[in-house]
């Protein structure tokens, strides 16, 4: 059986990689794929060269252009609202930068599959314009929580059944305060994993995962993105939007409302993250967050 496969992809300012990225989705292995592109409002030529490729392939739909969505999160949210999953079997999201191994899609499905899961994501070869590559492992064993903390690793390999996909497109219909959320694939894997979706981590990569100075995100490599991250969580912003998926998801178990509630929550910082370091951090961010107390 071929399947049908949905590929979104959130476009920004991105002629310098934008091609080649392309070229590695049409060119799958085993599976019929449909490019749905959403352009944010660019000051380069990717909407215009996407619409030439939209001319010329029958696979490759444009979505409306125009508007200003300010960060990846909003524009794939934009990409699973208006994008109508009916008649693919599944749907996968994609950044534009980066190179897919031909077979990709096969052998997340193939892993799908075998594992009987809803939902897949995977390690990847993040890779520099200097030739430098690194393999980033995401495959640690998933904890009862840590949906509520970190995403399943780079959204660019997320793979979904039409029936995950359609599950996180009604919570951003019903919930209008999720379209603010901070990262589209830490949402999606919670979203999935609190409504105990199986979703199977694969620590296989397939594709290359480019690391430059426009990456919103990008693979935590260095010391600088460990300091990023760091002052990020002392922010208060992540706990803005886990206090967020809490209210949303229902969970009544965990509670970080009060200076109690949070200091409990540090003492199940094993459940929280999945790799040992981040299970760490995670303890240390919240012991300082309860001293400073929650943000009213």
């Amino acid at each position: 059986m071929t399947y049908r496969v949905a590929v979104l992809l959130a476009a920004y300012n991105g002629m310098n990689w934008i091609d080649e990225q392309l070229v590695s989705i049409s060119n799958q292995e085993n599976v019929l794929v449909h490019i749905f592109i959403s352009v944010d409002l660019s000051s380069d030529s990717t909407y215009k060269w996407c619409k030439h490729l939209e001319e010329e392939n029958k696979n490759v739909i444009v979505l409306e252009y125009g508007e200003r969505f300010g960060g990846a999160a909003k524009n794939f949210f934009r990409l699973i609202k208006d994008v109508d999953f009916a008649g693919f079997d599944y749907i996968s999201f994609a950044d534009q930068d980066d190179i897919w191994y031909l077979d990709k899609l096969s052998h997340g499905i193939n892993q799908m599959e075998t594992a009987n899961a809803e939902a897949y994501s995977a390690s990847v070869i993040a890779f520099w314009d200097s030739g430098r590559e690194k393999l980033i492992d995401k495959s640690q064993p998933q904890r009862e929580f840590d949906y509520l903390f970190e995403a399943a690793g780079p959204g660019c390999t997320y793979i979904f059944t039409n029936k995950a996909a359609n599950l996180i497109k009604s919570y951003l219909n019903d919930f209008p305060e999720l379209n603010d959320f901070v990262l589209h694939d830490w949402l999606s894997y919670a979203i999935l994993r609190h409504n105990s979706y199986k979703w199977v981590i694969d620590s296989e990569p397939k594709m290359k995962y480019r690391q430059h100075n426009a990456n919103q995100v990008g693979a935590n490599t260095s010391l600088k993105g460990l300091i990023y991250r760091i002052k990020y969580i002392l922010s208060g912003q992540v706990f803005k939007s886990i206090a967020l998926l809490v209210n949303v998801l229902g969970i009544s178990s965990v509670n970080i409302s009060s200076k109690l509630g949070i200091l409990k929550l540090a003492f199940k910082a094993r459940k929280l993250r999945r790799r040992g370091g981040d299970q760490a951090l995670a303890f240390i961010a919240l012991i300082l967050y309860a001293i400073k107390g929650p943000e009213k």
